[in-house]
């Protein structure tokens, strides 16, 4: 049996394996903190995935909460729960909370974590930066939320807020000032988040990490940032000047003085549809990542799902005119917009085949986690096949606006992005907390979802082709509407039964694993394929005792694994013999610090005066200026956190938010 030979693992001059390497000049993080303190002032990039987790969380509560008041509002013909007005905030709080308050912090809870430990880096490239976007994120949510109390309701003109309607004469109440001020909040920490992931996948691979052997995880997160790169700037642009017109008497979308009636709806879907990218990509490099450890096979046609990703990324700006088809664009724009329309089905197309092609074939673990994969693969095939329906405009023009299209993108926004997110809770759980989840209340919360949610949204599709408006707080039982809208608000109470079964796994897994004594679950629980299983569960402050020279697409499989004379996989190592110890010494990490936190709090005191009053304005200003001050004049350490500074503070970067640290002396940083 001959066996392929593998390279050892590259290190520093005189070290050896589980050395810690020796740092260029960014000081240590001083000794773990235990307690809020260690939360609040947190920079590890770790913690702030597991509160962007934790926050987005309650807002899925939120959200569903929001959700529930909808159903039972329709359950019934002429339903009196919620009054018009209610109910118009209620729809548009629930749009607004689930895409920007829980989809996208949950997307970007596993990108925080993940990104830096799937190259091989011990942190993102600016840390405080990745502090600020959370801190930023959480006060925007809150923001957001807070004109239920203080602006007179929450926002009632849809998550898309049409101008002119979202104009003070349609809307007099302060509900869409804290909707226009409230995301301009959150798009900040979206886009500082960005360009901090951005950076740090460019520029911090591990040795031999070329970008063609990173994940597809991180490649599809990386399409992900630069997607919100380009396209957050244009809401912006939009609410800014919507908040000037409610603010400050501009007439930007006042049609009276001559303003375009398109140009919030252009504004609003060159980001929207984008948007729909952001949101689904990354359960798609989720589900690419666990299907081939569950079928023990390696993703089929890796290039293909790379640079399919590329492509939707790429063509998801050319199709956002679809949504306005019913807006009388023309022949020519909407023929045009047809076709991209068409287009992008193809690149989506490729990934499902190469999910079923991965497998086709393989030897299958039906856990958990690799449910939530096949459900996303299945009912994201059902939104999409619906989806394309839009290209073709007669069909649009009938479908527009009514229930269809409430079916279409909750089959790929819960049916593909929050299935998927679900599958990485199960699957990355054990790396995070050093714990499994159970698999049996796993894939009880798996079969109720699945059934509470094809309840929920399956019914929409036969209301919206029977002319049921998707913006009507209520209908009269002669409209035939009655029965399928009972069965969507018995599935809206199954798909609350799963989430409670999620929320009481998590709970009773962490007591029972406690109270039983149970083994810490290992690095590699499910002997899987990138390098975040090659270090200790869960994951040391430092990530990786020694810096790993990457040789190989899924290189710690290749460590494990290599292959006898007929080409067949055979074990070659443990893995405790491959992965690292997690008991480095002197690893130098960035020191925590308040001043993200304290920055972040002056933004929505800064939006309360430009709602209210501006003297409010003042201290909001003054915070902000402060926590500026703070962080560019904050030493890199606290008094005493010297030991082991070897003066090399011409490397890595800024001294107060670098980190690239812990870069072998003998190394290059790769840039390719």
């Amino acid at each position: 049996m001959a066996l392929v030979e593998r390279e050892p693992l590259a290190l520093p001059a005189g070290a050896s394996a589980g050395t810690a390497i020796e740092p260029l000049g960014v000081l240590a993080r001083p000794a773990t903190k235990t307690g809020w303190r260690a939360w609040v002032t947190t920079v590890d990039h770790k913690k702030i995935g597991i509160m962007y987790g934790v926050v987005a969380m309650f807002f899925f509560l939120v959200g569903g909460l929001e959700a529930t008041l909808i159903r039972l509002q329709l359950a019934q013909p002429n339903g009196s729960i919620l009054s018009a007005d209610v109910y118009n905030q209620v729809y548009t709080m629930h749009g607004v909370t689930m895409v920007f308050l829980v989809i996208m912090p949950m997307a970007a809870a596993f990108a925080n974590y993940l990104l830096p430990l799937q190259i091989g880096a011990r942190d993102v490239a600016f840390p405080r930066l990745n502090a600020l976007s959370f801190w930023v994120f959480l006060f925007g949510g809150l923001f957001l939320n807070r004109s239920w109390f203080v602006g007179g309701g929450g926002p009632d003109c849809g998550w898309f807020c049409y101008a002119p309607n979202s104009g003070v004469t349609f809307s007099p109440t302060h509900g869409v000032d804290f909707y226009s001020i409230g995301l301009q909040i959150a798009g900040v920490a979206s886009l500082i988040g960005s360009v901090n992931l951005i950076v740090t996948v460019l520029n911090m691979r591990a040795p031999g990490m070329t970008l063609f052997r990173m994940p597809v995880f991180t490649w599809m997160q990386l399409v992900v940032q630069m997607l919100l790169l380009f396209s957050l700037p244009v809401i912006t642009v939009a609410l800014f000047l919507l908040s000037f017109d409610r603010n400050f008497g501009s007439n930007f979308f006042n049609v009276a003085q001559g303003a375009d009636p398109l140009l919030w709806q252009h504004l609003f879907w060159i980001f929207g549809h984008p948007e729909v990218y952001i949101l689904i990509l990354p359960s798609f490099g989720i589900v690419s990542e666990i299907i081939p450890v569950m079928a023990r096979k390696p993703i089929y046609g890796y290039p293909f799902m790379v640079f399919s990703g590329i492509a939707i990324g790429f063509m998801g700006f050319g199709v956002w005119a679809h949504h306005m088809f019913a807006s009388g664009l023309g022949p020519m724009s909407v023929a045009a917009f047809s076709l991209s329309t068409m287009f992008i089905a193809v690149p989506t197309g490729v990934k499902i085949l190469n999910w079923m092609a991965t497998m086709w074939g393989g030897k299958i673990l039906y856990n958990t986690p690799m449910l939530f994969s096949a459900g996303l693969v299945a009912m994201f095939t059902i939104g999409g096949l619906s989806g394309v329906t839009h290209a073709i405009a007669p069909a649009d023009t009938q479908q527009t606006d009514t229930y269809y299209i409430v079916a279409h993108f909750h089959y790929v926004l819960f049916g593909g992005a929050l299935l998927g997110l679900f599958a990485g809770f199960y699957f990355w759980w054990p790396k995070i907390f050093g714990l499994m989840l159970n698999d049996k209340l796993g894939k009880w919360h798996f079969w109720v979802t699945l059934v509470g949610f094809n309840l929920t949204f399956g019914p929409m599709h036969i209301l919206g082709l029977q002319g049921m408006s998707r913006r009507i707080q209520t209908y009269q039982s002669t409209d035939g509407f009655t029965f399928w809208n009972q069965v969507a608000t018995l599935g809206v109470f199954i798909i609350g039964a799963g989430l409670i079964l999620f929320l009481y796994n998590c709970v009773h897994s962490y007591r029972t694993w406690k109270a039983a004594g149970r083994p810490n679950p290992g690095p590699d629980p499910w002997d899987a394929r990138s390098l975040e299983w090659s270090i200790p569960s869960p994951t040391p402050e430092h990530n990786f005792d020694v810096v790993p020279e990457i040789h190989a697409q899924d290189d710690f499989w290749h460590r494990k694994y290599g292959e006898d004379e007929r080409g067949r996989a055979v074990r070659i190592a443990t893995t405790e013999s491959v992965a690292q110890k997690g008991d480095a010494k002197g690893v130098h990490l960035p020191s925590p610090s308040f001043y993200p936190l304290i920055l972040a709090a002056g933004l929505p005191i800064i939006g309360y005066g430009v709602i209210f009053n501006r003297l409010i304005a003042i201290p909001g200003v003054l915070l902000f200026l402060f926590g500026i001050y703070g962080w560019a004049f904050e030493p890199a350490t606290e008094p005493g956190d010297h030991e082991g500074d070897h003066g090399h503070d011409d490397h890595g970067g800024d001294d107060h938010d670098g980190a690239a640290l812990a870069t072998p002396a003998t190394e290059e940083a790769p840039v390719g």
